[in-house]
């Protein structure tokens, strides 16, 4: 490989991989506002009742809206940097996630000065705020939450990798929408159940109906929006293809699809 194919080969990762931590790490944060999606387009919440007793609505959090970026990159990065390359910015993205929360528990414990509690007492509307309150409350997360987020996050990229090669060994080059699509629909599977079972059934005090019942809801999102983002992983590909030209981008290809394992 000549130099300057190296160094594009270096440039992508690092824009790929800067992609992807950014919007991992971002749909983390602003994960904590859950949002309705009926209210949001004006219609009323549809009120599905599952199992006689839980009513479900489309409630989603904040950072389910951003997370298909993270899925249209992990493809793209799974198609020329195969698993090594998925692994590698998948650990690196876990760690800066804990290492987040790690530093948001010690904030939150500091006492907050005076002044800023005085300047921020009021809200526009003449009602009592107390802003350290709101910001502990919006920023700290539960141990369950933290365990629940990292444990899915990993699982479901490690699963997201190994169908998109198992996939791939059958459709060859071909057909980048199936292997794409196919391996978001099976690992975002596990990723919409895993979090919710250790977050608020082992760690709160869910029943399983109500995981189950919230996990269809994000899943069905899930496998809506990954659908209809294909096309944009078509320009992704398209893009990149020009830009390391068509021997360095298929001499990737083919690298990357060449370990098929789990681990």
């Amino acid at each position: 490989m000549t130099h300057t194919e190296s160094a594009k080969k270096t440039n992508l990762f690092m824009v790929l991989g800067s992609i992807f931590l950014t919007n991992a790490i971002l749909a983390e944060i602003i994960g904590v506002k859950i949002f309705s999606a009926e209210k949001t387009f004006g219609f009323e919440p549809v009120s599905w009742t599952f199992f006689d007793e839980y009513v479900l609505d489309f409630n989603l959090t904040a950072g389910a809206v951003i997370w298909p970026i993270v899925f249209i990159t992990t493809d793209i990065i799974n198609e020329y940097f195969g698993k090594q390359g998925v692994r590698k910015v998948s650990f690196i993205t876990a760690g800066l996630i804990a290492y987040i929360f790690v530093v948001i528990t010690v904030v939150t414990k500091l006492v907050p000065a005076d002044f800023w509690l005085e300047v921020n007492a009021i809200t526009p509307f003449g009602e009592e705020f107390d802003i350290s309150y709101a910001f502990n409350t919006i920023f700290r997360q539960g141990l369950g939450i933290i365990v629940g987020s990292l444990t899915a996050f990993l699982l479901g990229q490690l699963v997201d990798v190994f169908v998109f090669q198992r996939l791939r060994a059958v459709t060859g080059s071909k057909m980048i929408w199936l292997r794409a699509t196919g391996s978001t629909l099976v690992s975002q599977f596990f990723d919409s159940f895993v979090v919710l079972g250790i977050a608020f059934y082992l760690f709160g005090n869910w029943s399983i109906s109500q995981v189950v019942a919230v996990g269809i809801i994000n899943y069905v999102y899930k496998f809506t929006v990954a659908i209809v983002l294909t096309p944009l992983l078509y320009v992704g590909h398209s893009l990149i293809d020009q830009y390391l030209g068509k021997e360095l981008a298929e001499k990737m290809m083919k690298e990357a699809s060449s370990d098929r394992t789990f681990l």
